[in-house]
C-alpha cells in the first residue's frame, strides 16, 4: 500500500501549472493540517491498513516546503505505525522555500527522499516558466540536502519549451549530474487549459528528436529510464503506482484507490477543510482495471502480464512483437519505446 499527501499551498502559480493549488491561502494551513490528519485516521480504517503495511509515503503539491515542519508533526505521528521499516518517504520541495532548516526538520520527521522542483538551471527559462527561484537557489538547495545526509535526491527538469535546443539541454543535464542527484524526472511542457500559457503563442518546442536526444544523454550519464518520464534510481512510489497497488489519497483533490474503487475528496480548499471525510466513489469494472494495467504497464518497465490479455489482444501483440515494438520475456510484454506506449495501448484496446 502507498500513501500520498497533497499540500495545496503555493507562494505563486507557475505559468504551466494546472495542479490543484492555491496562492494566498496560507491562513488556512492550521485548519488544513487538522483536516488532513482526520482524513488519514478515517482512511487507514476504511482501507483496513495494517501496521507496517505502507511501503511508500509521498508528500506532493502544491508546494510542501511552504509549510513549516511543525505543520506535519501530528500527521507523521498518526501514520508512523503504518509505515514499513524500509518505507520510502518523499517530500517535494521548491528551492526558494526549502531552507536547510526546513530540510533538516523534515529529515527529523522521517523523510528520506527529497524531490526538488528545479525545472531548469537557466534563469531566463525559469522566469519564463514562472518559477520563484533562480539557478543558484536550485544548486544550493540540492547541496544543502546532501550536506544533511539525504542520499536519495531527485530533481524535476522541464523540456520542450521555446528555450530548449540540444546545446542547452546538454548543459542542463551536465549541471544536474554534477550535483550528485540519483534521480531525474524529465517532463515535456504540456499546455493545459486555465493556465497563463494556454493563450500564449510560441511557448513550446515540441520536437520528438529533442526528446530522444534528452533520453539518450540521460542514459549515457547513468540515469536509466524506467518509465516514460523517470530516470535513475527507481522511486518506490512511482513503481508501485505503475504496478496498480492500492493507495491512500489524503488532502484536497488527492485521489485514493483500494484496488476496486477510486475515491475523490473535495478539491476546493474550504470545502475540504469543512468535510475531509467526503469522497465521491467510482466503481471500476474488470475491463477498467485491465485497461489501466495495460496503459500503466506499457509506460514503464513493469510491463503487461500476458495472462490479463484477451485472445484478440494476444493476436495483436504478435504483430507488435514482429514489428519490434514489444518484446516478451517470462510471459510479460514490455514496450521497446516509451514514446509509443500510449499508441500501442490504444491499439491493443481498440
Amino acid at each position: 500500500m502507498l500513501a500520498y499527501l497533497h499540500i495545496p499551498f503555493c507562494d505563486s502559480k507557475c505559468h504551466y501549472c494546472a495542479f490543484n493549488s492555491f496562492v494566498g491561502a496560507h491562513e488556512f494551513k492550521k485548519q488544513y493540517a487538522l483536516s488532513m490528519t482526520e482524513q488519514l485516521r478515517q482512511d487507514l480504517e476504511k482501507f483496513e491498513a495494517q501496521k507496517g503495511q505502507i511501503s511508500s509515503f509521498f508528500i506532493g503539491g502544491g508546494t510542501p516546503s511552504t509549510c513549516e515542519t511543525s505543520f506535519y508533526r501530528d500527521f507523521f505521528k498518526c501514520i508512523k505505525p503504518f509505515l514499513s521499516p524500509n518505507c520510502e518517504i518523499t517530500s517535494e520541495a521548491n528551492p526558494n522555500s526549502a531552507t536547510i532548516d526546513w530540510l533538516g526538520g523534515m529529515k527529523e520527521l522521517g523523510v528520506n527522499r527529497i524531490s526538488f522542483g528545479v525545472q531548469s538551471f537557466f534563469d531566463e527559462k525559469l522566469k519564463f516558466l514562472g518559477r520563484s527561484h533562480d539557478s543558484q537557489m536550485a544548486k544550493k538547495a540540492i547541496l544543502d540536502a546532501k550536506k544533511l545526509g539525504f542520499e536519495n535526491i531527485s530533481l524535476d527538469l522541464m523540456y520542450a519549451t521555446k528555450f530548449d535546443n540540444k546545446k542547452n539541454l546538454l548543459q542542463e543535464l551536465e549541471i544536474a549530474s554534477s550535483l550528485g542527484v540519483n534521480h531525474i524526472s524529465a517532463y515535456s511542457l504540456t499546455i493545459e487549459e486555465n493556465t497563463p500559457f494556454y493563450h500564449k503563442k510560441d511557448v513550446q518546442n515540441d520536437d520528438i528528436d529533442l526528446a530522444k536526444f534528452l533520453v539518450q544523454n540521460l542514459e549515457q550519464k547513468g540515469f536509466s529510464r524506467y518509465e516514460v518520464s523517470s530516470f535513475g534510481h527507481p522511486c518506490k512510489h512511482n513503481l508501485s503506482y505503475w504496478q496498480h497497488k492500492p493507495y491512500l489519497g489524503i488532502g484536497a483533490g488527492a485521489v485514493g484507490f483500494d484496488g476496486k474503487k477510486r475515491y475523490y475528496p473535495h478539491k476546493d480548499l474550504k470545502d475540504y477543510i469543512k468535510n475531509p471525510f467526503f469522497a465521491k466513489e467510482e466503481n471500476l469494472s474488470k475491463d477498467d482495471l485491465i485497461l489501466e494495467k495495460i496503459f500503466l504497464g506499457l509506460r514503464s518497465k513493469i510491463g503487461v502480464k500476458k495472462s490479463i490479455l484477451s485472445k484478440e489482444q494476444l493476436e495483436k501483440t504478435k504483430l507488435l512483437v514482429k514489428e519490434k515494438k514489444l518484446i516478451c520475456k517470462n510471459e510479460i510484454y514490455y514496450c521497446n519505446d516509451f514514446f509509443l506506449a500510449d499508441e500501442m495501448a490504444l491499439f491493443l484496446m481498440d
